[in-house]
């Protein structure tokens, strides 16, 4: 068996190990792909692994090879789902490894926001409390989250932690969500989008990216949001239109952004947000912590070895 992983280096810098893949057969790790470089990476191969690079119809057409694709992640969007299905080509993904790193990723913006954590130790490192008169000083609004309102778009695994958390810390939760009103736990009130835009004073977005979500924080719904309120994205990037949030952080209708997404990735040097005021960008790192990382190693190599078994687990094109 020639297992081939694309582009291992996202997942795996070298703090983790490749080594259980290979009782399953040749592996060969590349840190990265390019578009040009990935046919002749693959065409000898049975089993791809992909975090990003696109494995299209066409290539899926030319690897007569190939029968397993494994998604370095939960998104499968890299990969033509039905064309791997029309071949006979299993497609898994890895789901809810990064649940909870996301989960402090999202609170950790929330209170940076809040509380302007970066904002006062950067001053500091100048000298500005050294140099000041009193045992302290503040030149921002604090904001007490106990008795705010939090908006969350999206009750998966993610969203309802986050809702779970926000509840320890007195803060009155709205959600849109599928779920039925009847399921949900106590102190979670199921509304629209509209009705999260009208009460939210922290909203956070926790969606899949598709054609009906795609853009949905744009100029008008920012309009429709409470003066001043916080946005946090720690979803897809393209839920948002980054120009009409930069425009609202710019005029003060939102107080703040926090995302570890973005549009594009990486993102262009004269992104509108980088010199937009409160606004905090992390390099899309909240899946990224050490322990998400390996247990996303583990359920690869598990995926691996339940396909190569008869019995595959976690397809998504099934």
């Amino acid at each position: 068996m020639k297992i081939t992983v694309l582009d291992g280096y996202g997942m795996n810098p070298g703090d983790l190990s490749w080594k259980a893949l290979e009782e399953f057969g040749e592996v060969t790790v590349y840190p990265r792909t390019a578009p040009e470089e990935v046919w002749g990476r693959c065409r000898d191969s049975e089993m791809l692994l992909t975090n990003k690079v696109v494995i299209n119809r066409k290539l899926i057409e030319s690897l007569p090879c190939l029968r397993y694709v494994g998604v370095l992640a939960t998104g499968y969007n890299v990969v033509d789902i039905d064309a791997a299905r029309e071949h006979g080509v299993t497609v898994t993904n890895v789901p809810n490894y990064s649940t909870d790193s996301v989960v402090q990723m999202t609170l950790s913006h929330i209170l940076n926001i809040t509380g302007r954590v970066a904002h006062y130790a950067h001053l500091n490192r100048e000298g500005r409390w050294s140099a000041g008169p009193d045992f302290c000083y503040w030149d921002t609004p604090l904001t007490e989250l106990s008795g705010k309102t939090i908006g969350i778009v999206g009750l998966g695994n993610i969203g309802m932690k986050v809702a779970t958390i926000a509840r320890c810390l007195g803060m009155d939760v709205f959600a849109l969500t599928g779920k039925d009103s009847s399921t949900l736990p106590g102190g979670i009130q199921k509304t629209t989008l509209d009705g999260l835009l009208g009460v939210s004073d922290i909203l956070t977005l926790h969606c899949p990216l598709t054609e009906k979500t795609r853009g949905m924080i744009n100029a008008d719904s920012i309009s429709r949001m409470k003066h001043g309120a916080i946005l946090i994205n720690t979803s897809r990037g393209p839920l948002v239109d980054e120009q009409a949030v930069a425009e609202g952080l710019t005029t003060g209708q939102l107080g703040g952004y926090g995302a570890d997404v973005m549009c594009c990735e990486p993102p262009a040097a004269d992104n509108p947000l980088f010199s937009a005021p409160n606004a905090y960008i992390t390099p899309h790192i909240a899946w990224a912590t050490f322990d998400a990382r390996q247990r996303l190693m583990d359920t690869v190599v598990a995926n691996v070895r339940a396909f190569i078994g008869g019995e595959p687990q976690n397809v998504v094109n099934g």
